[in-house]
Protein backbone atom coordinates (compact mmCIF):
# COMPACT_ATOMS: atom_id res chain seq x y z
CA UNK A 1 0.00 0.00 0.00
CA UNK A 2 1.47 3.33 -1.09
CA UNK A 3 0.30 6.76 -0.02
CA UNK A 4 1.63 10.31 0.02
CA UNK A 5 1.55 12.50 3.10
CA UNK A 6 2.50 16.11 3.69
CA UNK A 7 2.18 18.58 6.55
CA UNK A 8 2.19 18.43 10.37
CA UNK A 9 1.26 15.01 11.75
CA UNK A 10 -1.09 16.65 14.28
CA UNK A 11 -2.63 19.04 11.74
CA UNK A 12 -6.25 18.92 10.55
CA UNK A 13 -6.55 16.24 7.88
CA UNK A 14 -7.45 16.76 4.23
CA UNK A 15 -8.09 13.36 2.65
CA UNK A 16 -7.37 13.10 -1.08
CA UNK A 17 -8.81 9.99 -2.78
CA UNK A 18 -7.85 9.95 -6.46
CA UNK A 19 -9.91 9.14 -9.53
CA UNK A 20 -9.51 7.51 -12.95
CA UNK A 21 -7.04 7.05 -14.56
CA UNK A 22 -4.64 8.67 -12.14
CA UNK A 23 -3.19 8.06 -8.67
CA UNK A 24 -2.05 10.14 -5.71
CA UNK A 25 0.29 11.78 -8.24
CA UNK A 26 -2.65 14.03 -9.16
CA UNK A 27 -2.20 15.82 -5.82
CA UNK A 28 1.58 16.28 -5.98
CA UNK A 29 1.27 20.05 -6.49
CA UNK A 30 -1.58 20.73 -4.07
CA UNK A 31 -0.14 18.92 -1.06
CA UNK A 32 2.90 21.14 -0.40
CA UNK A 33 0.71 24.22 -0.90
CA UNK A 34 -1.30 23.17 2.16
CA UNK A 35 1.52 21.55 4.10
CA UNK A 36 2.27 24.52 6.35
CA UNK A 37 -0.93 23.95 8.34
CA UNK A 38 -2.87 20.92 7.14
CA UNK A 39 -1.99 17.24 7.03
CA UNK A 40 -2.78 16.02 3.53
CA UNK A 41 -3.07 12.27 2.91
CA UNK A 42 -3.43 10.76 -0.58
CA UNK A 43 -3.58 6.97 -1.07
CA UNK A 44 -2.91 4.99 -4.22
CA UNK A 45 -5.80 2.56 -4.44
CA UNK A 46 -5.03 -1.12 -5.08
CA UNK A 47 -4.30 -1.62 -8.77
CA UNK A 48 -3.31 2.04 -9.19
CA UNK A 49 -0.08 3.97 -8.85
CA UNK A 50 2.58 2.39 -6.66
CA UNK A 51 0.24 0.21 -4.62
CA UNK A 52 0.08 -3.54 -5.09
CA UNK A 53 -2.46 -5.38 -7.22
CA UNK A 54 -3.98 -8.14 -5.10
CA UNK A 55 -5.57 -11.11 -6.83
CA UNK A 56 -9.26 -10.72 -7.62
CA UNK A 57 -9.99 -13.34 -4.95
CA UNK A 58 -8.37 -11.08 -2.35
CA UNK A 59 -9.73 -7.67 -3.36
CA UNK A 60 -13.07 -6.55 -4.73
CA UNK A 61 -12.27 -4.36 -7.78
CA UNK A 62 -15.62 -2.58 -7.73
CA UNK A 63 -16.82 0.78 -6.46
CA UNK A 64 -18.13 -1.01 -3.36
CA UNK A 65 -14.74 -2.62 -2.81
CA UNK A 66 -12.81 0.62 -3.20
CA UNK A 67 -15.22 2.47 -0.89
CA UNK A 68 -14.67 -0.17 1.80
CA UNK A 69 -10.93 0.09 1.22
CA UNK A 70 -10.92 3.88 1.77
CA UNK A 71 -12.82 3.51 5.00
CA UNK A 72 -10.37 0.86 6.20
CA UNK A 73 -7.47 3.10 5.16
CA UNK A 74 -8.72 5.89 7.44
CA UNK A 75 -9.11 3.41 10.29
CA UNK A 76 -5.59 2.02 9.94
CA UNK A 77 -4.11 5.52 9.85
CA UNK A 78 -6.39 6.52 12.74
CA UNK A 79 -7.80 9.51 10.87
CA UNK A 80 -10.58 10.56 13.22
CA UNK A 81 -11.71 13.77 11.43
CA UNK A 82 -11.12 15.08 7.93
CA UNK A 83 -12.10 17.26 5.02
CA UNK A 84 -12.63 15.04 1.96
CA UNK A 85 -11.65 16.10 -1.56
CA UNK A 86 -14.23 14.69 -4.00
CA UNK A 87 -13.03 14.35 -7.59
CA UNK A 88 -13.84 11.88 -10.37
CA UNK A 89 -14.13 8.29 -9.04
CA UNK A 90 -12.71 9.51 -5.75
CA UNK A 91 -15.95 11.40 -5.21
CA UNK A 92 -17.89 8.13 -5.05
CA UNK A 93 -15.44 6.58 -2.59
CA UNK A 94 -15.35 9.79 -0.53
CA UNK A 95 -19.11 10.30 -0.42
CA UNK A 96 -19.63 6.78 0.88
CA UNK A 97 -17.00 7.41 3.56
CA UNK A 98 -18.83 10.59 4.57
CA UNK A 99 -22.17 8.82 4.66
CA UNK A 100 -20.79 5.98 6.77
CA UNK A 101 -19.52 8.36 9.47
CA UNK A 102 -20.96 11.89 9.06
CA UNK A 103 -19.61 12.94 12.46
CA UNK A 104 -16.04 12.55 11.16
CA UNK A 105 -16.48 15.01 8.28
CA UNK A 106 -15.24 18.55 8.83
CA UNK A 107 -16.10 19.56 5.27
CA UNK A 108 -16.16 18.64 1.59
CA UNK A 109 -14.26 20.01 -1.42
CA UNK A 110 -16.06 18.99 -4.63
CA UNK A 111 -14.16 19.31 -7.91
CA UNK A 112 -15.75 17.61 -10.93
CA UNK A 113 -17.27 14.78 -8.98
CA UNK A 114 -20.82 14.26 -10.21
CA UNK A 115 -23.85 12.83 -8.40
CA UNK A 116 -26.62 14.10 -10.72
CA UNK A 117 -27.46 11.71 -13.53
CA UNK A 118 -29.57 14.25 -15.45
CA UNK A 119 -26.48 16.46 -15.82
CA UNK A 120 -24.19 13.85 -17.38
CA UNK A 121 -22.34 15.20 -20.41
CA UNK A 122 -21.95 13.67 -23.89
CA UNK A 123 -18.78 11.78 -22.98
CA UNK A 124 -20.90 9.42 -20.90
CA UNK A 125 -22.73 8.09 -23.98
CA UNK A 126 -20.40 5.13 -24.72
CA UNK A 127 -20.55 4.15 -21.07
CA UNK A 128 -24.33 4.43 -20.98
CA UNK A 129 -24.66 2.25 -24.08
CA UNK A 130 -22.74 -0.50 -22.32
CA UNK A 131 -24.54 -0.05 -19.00
CA UNK A 132 -27.89 -0.38 -20.80
CA UNK A 133 -26.73 -3.33 -22.91
CA UNK A 134 -23.65 -5.02 -21.42
CA UNK A 135 -22.42 -7.12 -24.36
CA UNK A 136 -18.96 -8.53 -25.06
CA UNK A 137 -18.64 -6.12 -27.97
CA UNK A 138 -19.46 -3.23 -25.68
CA UNK A 139 -16.89 -4.41 -23.19
CA UNK A 140 -14.24 -4.45 -25.91
CA UNK A 141 -15.20 -0.85 -26.70
CA UNK A 142 -14.68 0.06 -23.06
CA UNK A 143 -11.28 -1.62 -23.03
CA UNK A 144 -10.17 0.57 -25.95
CA UNK A 145 -10.28 3.54 -23.57
CA UNK A 146 -7.75 1.82 -21.31
CA UNK A 147 -4.79 2.83 -23.49
CA UNK A 148 -2.16 5.51 -23.29
CA UNK A 149 -3.99 7.51 -25.97
CA UNK A 150 -7.25 7.03 -24.10
CA UNK A 151 -5.62 8.33 -20.92
CA UNK A 152 -4.26 11.34 -22.79
CA UNK A 153 -7.77 12.19 -23.94
CA UNK A 154 -9.02 11.97 -20.35
CA UNK A 155 -6.56 14.67 -19.31
CA UNK A 156 -6.71 17.12 -22.23
CA UNK A 157 -9.70 16.09 -24.33
CA UNK A 158 -11.97 19.16 -24.10
CA UNK A 159 -9.94 22.03 -22.65
CA UNK A 160 -8.79 25.17 -24.49
CA UNK A 161 -5.51 24.87 -26.37
CA UNK A 162 -3.66 27.28 -24.10
CA UNK A 163 -4.69 25.14 -21.12
CA UNK A 164 -3.42 21.96 -22.78
CA UNK A 165 0.08 23.41 -22.56
CA UNK A 166 -0.25 23.50 -18.76
CA UNK A 167 -1.01 19.78 -18.42
CA UNK A 168 2.12 17.71 -18.00
CA UNK A 169 2.36 14.66 -20.30
CA UNK A 170 3.83 12.93 -17.26
CA UNK A 171 0.23 12.42 -16.11
CA UNK A 172 -0.87 10.02 -18.82
CA UNK A 173 2.63 8.62 -19.39
CA UNK A 174 3.05 7.68 -15.74
CA UNK A 175 -0.52 6.45 -15.39
CA UNK A 176 -0.07 4.15 -18.38
CA UNK A 177 3.34 2.93 -17.22
CA UNK A 178 1.90 2.11 -13.80
CA UNK A 179 -0.86 0.15 -15.49
CA UNK A 180 1.70 -2.12 -17.04
CA UNK A 181 0.13 -5.53 -16.45
CA UNK A 182 -2.87 -7.24 -18.10
CA UNK A 183 -4.43 -7.67 -14.64
CA UNK A 184 -4.39 -3.93 -13.97
CA UNK A 185 -5.84 -3.11 -17.37
CA UNK A 186 -8.57 -5.70 -16.89
CA UNK A 187 -9.38 -4.29 -13.45
CA UNK A 188 -9.76 -0.82 -14.91
CA UNK A 189 -12.11 -2.11 -17.61
CA UNK A 190 -14.10 -3.85 -14.87
CA UNK A 191 -14.35 -0.56 -13.00
CA UNK A 192 -15.66 1.27 -16.07
CA UNK A 193 -18.32 -1.42 -16.39
CA UNK A 194 -19.14 -1.37 -12.68
CA UNK A 195 -19.63 2.40 -12.70
CA UNK A 196 -23.27 1.82 -13.68
CA UNK A 197 -23.84 0.67 -10.09
CA UNK A 198 -22.90 4.11 -8.77
CA UNK A 199 -26.09 5.59 -10.24
CA UNK A 200 -28.17 3.92 -7.54
CA UNK A 201 -26.09 5.73 -4.92
CA UNK A 202 -26.79 9.21 -6.27
CA UNK A 203 -30.10 9.65 -4.43
CA UNK A 204 -28.51 8.58 -1.15
CA UNK A 205 -25.60 10.99 -1.65
CA UNK A 206 -28.01 13.81 -2.39
CA UNK A 207 -29.98 12.93 0.74
CA UNK A 208 -26.76 13.04 2.77
CA UNK A 209 -26.16 16.61 1.58
CA UNK A 210 -29.72 17.67 2.43
CA UNK A 211 -29.63 16.10 5.87
CA UNK A 212 -26.13 16.97 7.06
CA UNK A 213 -25.20 20.13 5.11
CA UNK A 214 -21.45 19.83 5.76
CA UNK A 215 -19.37 22.92 4.95
CA UNK A 216 -18.81 22.49 1.22
CA UNK A 217 -16.65 24.17 -1.41
CA UNK A 218 -17.46 23.38 -5.05
CA UNK A 219 -14.72 24.33 -7.52
CA UNK A 220 -15.56 23.18 -11.03
CA UNK A 221 -14.02 23.10 -14.48
CA UNK A 222 -16.92 23.27 -16.98
CA UNK A 223 -14.75 22.28 -19.98
CA UNK A 224 -15.52 18.67 -19.14
CA UNK A 225 -17.22 16.25 -21.51
CA UNK A 226 -18.43 14.16 -18.58
CA UNK A 227 -19.44 16.89 -16.14
CA UNK A 228 -20.35 20.29 -17.64
CA UNK A 229 -21.34 23.34 -15.60
CA UNK A 230 -24.83 22.03 -14.93
CA UNK A 231 -23.36 19.17 -12.92
CA UNK A 232 -21.86 21.73 -10.53
CA UNK A 233 -24.97 23.91 -10.24
CA UNK A 234 -27.06 20.81 -9.51
CA UNK A 235 -25.46 20.55 -6.05
CA UNK A 236 -27.46 23.61 -5.00
CA UNK A 237 -30.65 21.55 -5.30
CA UNK A 238 -29.66 19.69 -2.14
CA UNK A 239 -27.08 21.98 -0.55
CA UNK A 240 -27.93 25.61 -1.43
CA UNK A 241 -25.38 26.92 1.06
CA UNK A 242 -22.44 25.29 -0.71
CA UNK A 243 -19.87 27.77 -2.02
CA UNK A 244 -19.60 27.43 -5.81
CA UNK A 245 -16.91 28.62 -8.24
CA UNK A 246 -16.66 27.86 -11.95
CA UNK A 247 -13.12 28.30 -13.30
CA UNK A 248 -11.87 28.39 -16.89
CA UNK A 249 -10.71 24.83 -17.04
CA UNK A 250 -11.81 21.24 -17.28
CA UNK A 251 -11.69 18.02 -15.32
CA UNK A 252 -8.15 18.48 -13.95
CA UNK A 253 -8.09 21.93 -12.38
CA UNK A 254 -5.09 21.10 -10.20
CA UNK A 255 -3.07 21.04 -13.42
CA UNK A 256 -4.46 24.07 -15.24
CA UNK A 257 -5.69 26.32 -12.41
CA UNK A 258 -3.46 25.43 -9.46
CA UNK A 259 -3.03 28.95 -8.05
CA UNK A 260 -6.78 29.63 -8.15
CA UNK A 261 -7.50 26.25 -6.60
CA UNK A 262 -4.98 26.73 -3.80
CA UNK A 263 -6.36 30.18 -2.97
CA UNK A 264 -9.96 28.98 -2.82
CA UNK A 265 -9.12 25.82 -0.89
CA UNK A 266 -6.97 27.59 1.69
CA UNK A 267 -9.62 30.25 2.21
CA UNK A 268 -12.25 27.55 2.68
CA UNK A 269 -10.12 25.50 5.07
CA UNK A 270 -9.38 28.59 7.18
CA UNK A 271 -13.13 29.17 7.59
CA UNK A 272 -14.13 25.57 8.33
CA UNK A 273 -14.25 24.59 12.01
CA UNK A 274 -11.51 21.98 12.04
CA UNK A 275 -12.54 19.60 14.81
CA UNK A 276 -9.79 17.14 15.70
CA UNK A 277 -9.63 14.20 18.08
CA UNK A 278 -8.11 16.38 20.80
CA UNK A 279 -10.50 19.34 20.58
Amino acid sequence: MFYRECGPVDGPVVLLPHGYPCSSYAFRNLMPCLGDRWRTVAPDFPGFGYSATPAADDFDYTFDGYARFLRRFTEVLDLSRYVIYLHDYGSQFGFRLAMAAPDKVNGLIVSNGDIYEDQHGPKYRPLRRFWDNPTEEGRRELSQAVTQEGFRDEFIGEIDRDLVELVSPDLWTLAWAQLGTPERRENLTNLLADQRNTLAWFAREQAYLREHRPPTLIVWGPQDGYMPAGAAHAYHRDHPDAELHLLRGGHWLLETNLDEMVGLIRSFLHRVPMVTETN
